[in-house]
């Protein structure tokens, strides 16, 4: 751990929010905002609402009129899209104007037409701070008014004409405004409308993720590619392609009638866009296919699968010769045949698909993961508890930012606003989300947007990010803590600022909550028909990639790199740093078995004669009366972690410097961490043993860091860092004593060997409970950087 001094350490913070003060604090605060943002500090916003405009003048020679509007509160303005060719425009934006930088008593809103050189002055409203109205929630929404546009001076009347009118509604309000998440919150810097857009806060939700399981048996009646009306001479394989998903079989024999029987993995996700195409190819020379036939097949044309007895039946499919994927796919969507060649080409190819619905679709870590329901909602857990994360502000994040902040527990994602142009990083903003597994972790990361001029060309800078196992907060606690920001960088470890969080976990089912720590960690299908740990790695990969694809057609679009930090899609590189974390991991485990043999080598050469003492009488009981030896285990059990529940964890975790190897790494372990893959070094030799060095050891790294892992779980048992698993194990220990105590020695014993020795029909597929129990022991694998 970080020493005591360390500037990676966590800071407690005591904020005046509401749902530390208590219900009466509460009630006599200043401002009091709704039940549901109690977990931030209430701020008070101006809102702007431009609705609409009529009746508004031409300003151009050519009676043209391309208006937009200028919201202006002393330095800070906001500018909406502007229409081409519209008196009559429509807008629908709303504004925020944070009333703590308040430069001006005088808000402004100007009309202004769009030119290419100078825009020109249509007409404004000129309204005073002090008479603008407060509507607070839960008050309703304040309703929208035409006001009546001036000139400079006062005037109503354009050559002649009237200004028009435009159509506001203005309020003061909190960040609990319904309008609030829809707000351009605006800058001492006009942004143009699409960078506008990209400051505003917004919620996403993951697509829905689904393995297909595709099995390719044989295939009959195969024509060869040179000559079309005799069966192939050479070996024939499969392809099968969904989008960027390619798999092939073995080749099978014989070549006019191949069997294959190999089954695939792919990774669909709803809406389907891309379809399922198996094309046979004829291995004409080295190196070399050519297809033979191909059939195009929809993915939501496979029934999903839930039902872990429910088996999937086979088909034989018709292949489809000389037609290109492009025409396949027009023929499937028009429902129309390729006739030209169905008279004459018969063959075909046995295929057995299904959506297996009943498997959790992994796009994250599972030492990280924030989900573990199944993709099916009927097979789903109800909900236990709620999440409620205040992501209060931040500090020391250096000068020239524009942070914004990004949230993921499950399918949720929440992105916060940008703040711009201010030195005081202030969000108070609160989210909520439903809590199915407590053995979850929510991730929050920082983020400087490098896109507010809307055109999308650099990448966001990440700041740093925070992770915390729910496990580890007890129910009904306000956690308020400063988290450190740290970037590891090919220079070295660097602090970035600090986070500042508000956590609380609710929980609204005991029962269910207890009853998890015996259920498997993951869904039935995982272990009744289990997916290879290689195969599992590569489909992860894939959903990730998916997830960041379509997170990115969002508008606003959440960033490929932003969902690529939050997911860790490069924790699976080597790293020489991480492999040395791993195994000083891994040695710090056998600390207590060493500090155990040297006390007890100091009791047998009396360095301590009490204790020595002590330890003879202990063992003269114990051999008299041998049915006392596990009751006093379990009770010595108990009391140690009765004793630790004084020292137990106060603070919930975070990543940790010196855990993770970051403070002592050398400059050249970073530069080969930060290195390309494949490798960027010269020659052609090095660049080949160099990348096969790196995917080996990344695989040793992970082996190390599982190891690691079940000996932390150990640990976990008695210290209180998920006060509900340690509570629940030294209870089961102290009843364990009372009934080792009052049963015979010999009873137990027997029993034990029974069910040890028990015959495999009495076994289950599934975990035992106790297994469960273990699984879900919190570990350090989430305080890693």
């Amino acid at each position: 751990m970080a020493s005591p001094g360390s500037s990676y350490n966590l800071v407690e913070t005591k904020p005046p929010l509401p749902a530390k003060l208590g219900p009466r604090g509460a009630a006599m605060a200043a401002t009091k905002m709704a039940g549901t943002y109690d977990m931030v500090e209430p701020m008070k916003y101006l809102y702007v609402s431009v609705v609409k405009a009529r009746d508004l003048p031409t300003m151009d020679i050519t009676g043209a009129l391309d208006p937009y509007v200028e919201v202006k509160l002393g330095n800070f303005k906001g500018v909406t899209k502007h229409l081409v060719k519209n008196p009559n425009p429509v807008w629908r934006q709303t504004f925020a104007f944070s009333l703590a930088n308040l430069q001006s008593n005088q808000l402004e809103v100007i009309v202004k037409d769009k030119d290419t050189v100078l825009d020109d002055f249509v007409g404004r409203v000129v309204l005073d701070v002090s008479d603008i109205p407060e509507c607070i929630p839960p008050d309703s929404p304040l309703a929208p008014q035409w006001y009546i546009l001036t000139d400079a001076h006062g005037g109503r009347f354009h050559h002649g004409h009237t200004l028009g009118e435009i159509m506001l509604a203005v309020w003061i309000g909190t960040q609990a405004d319904e309008a609030f998440p829809e707000a351009y919150h605006s800058g001492a810097h006009p942004l143009s409308a699409e960078g506008l857009a990209s400051t505003r806060a917004k919620v996403y939700y993951s697509p829905k993720l689904i393995y297909l399981k595709v099995s390719v048996i044989a295939a009959r009646d195969l024509i060869g590619a040179e000559n079309s009306n005799d069966p192939p001479v050479k070996p024939t394989i499969a392809k099968i392609q969904m989008g960027g998903q390619i798999r092939r079989t073995r080749p099978g024999q014989p070549p006019a009638n191949p069997v294959w029987n190999d089954e695939f993995m792919f990774v669909a996700c709803e809406p389907f866009e891309d379809p399922l195409v198996v094309t046979v190819e004829e291995k004409v020379a080295a190196g070399s296919d050519e297809p033979i036939g191909r059939i195009i097949i929809p993915v939501a044309a496979n029934a999903p699968r839930n039902d872990l007895a429910k088996s999937v039946a086979s088909k034989w499919f018709n292949l489809s010769r000389g037609m290109t994927v492009e025409q396949a796919a027009a023929d499937v969507t028009t429902g129309t045949k390729n006739r030209e060649h169905s008279k004459t080409f018969a063959s075909k190819i046995h295929l057995k698909m299904s959506l297996e619905t009943a498997y959790h679709v992994l796009d994250e870590s599972t030492h990280y993961a924030s989900d573990l329901q199944t993709s099916a909602k009927k097979l789903r857990k109800s909900a236990i508890g709620m999440l409620e994360v205040g992501i209060l502000g931040a500090r020391s994040l250096g000068g020239n930012k524009n942070p914004y902040c990004v949230a993921k527990y499950g399918a949720k994602w929440v992105r916060t606003r940008t703040l711009l142009g201010t030195a005081a990083h202030a969000w108070n903003e609160q989210y909520t989300w439903d809590v199915f597994d407590l053995s979850t972790v929510i991730t929050v990361a920082v983020f400087n947007n490098k896109n507010l001029d809307g055109h999308g060309d650099a990448k966001d800078e990440r700041i740093g990010k925070v992770r915390v196992r729910l496990a580890t907060l007890e129910s009904d606690r306000v956690y308020t803590h400063y988290y450190p920001l740290v970037s590891l960088t090919p220079g070295g470890l660097k602090k970035t600022g600090e986070l500042h969080l508000a956590v609380r976990f609710t929980c609204t089912a005991w029962a269910n909550m207890l009853a998890q720590y015996g259920r498997p960690l993951l869904p039935k299908m995982h272990y009744t028909h289990p997916i290879s740990v290689g195969q599992l790695n590569s489909l992860r990969f894939l959903a990730m990639q998916m997830v960041a694809t379509r997170l990115g057609r969002a508008e606003p679009p959440l960033r490929r790199e932003v969902v690529e930090y939050i997911l860790d899609v490069e924790s699976h590189m080597f790293s020489l740093r991480r492999s040395k974390a791993n195994f000083n991991r891994t040695i710090s485990l056998f600390s207590g078995a060493l500090a155990a043999v040297k006390w007890f080598d100091g009791i047998c050469k009396w360095k301590n004669p009490l204790t020595t003492s002590l330890v003879h009488v202990l063992f003269l009981i114990l051999v008299c009366y041998p049915e006392l030896i596990l009751s006093t285990v379990f009770l010595y059990i108990f009391l140690i972690g009765v004793w630790n529940y004084r020292r137990r964890p106060r603070n919930p975790p975070h990543m940790d410097t010196a855990l993770s190897h970051a403070e002592q790494a050398q400059p050249d372990e970073l530069d080969e961490e930060f290195d390309t893959f494949p490798t960027s070094k010269p020659g052609d030799v090095v660049r080949m043993r160099y990348d096969r060095l790196r995917s080996v050891a990344g695989r040793v790294q992970t082996v190390v860091g599982d190891l690691a892992m079940q000996g932390e779980r150990a640990q976990s048992l008695l210290s209180w860092r998920d006060p509900r698993a340690t509570a629940m194990f030294i209870t089961f220990s102290f009843i364990v004593a009372v009934v080792l105590y009052l049963t015979p020695f010999r009873v137990v014993a027997v029993l034990a060997g029974l069910y040890l020795l028990r015959h495999p029909r009495l076994r289950s597929k599934q975990p035992s409970a106790p297994f469960n129990f273990y699984k879900r022991l919190p570990a350090k694998g989430d305080m890693l950087l």
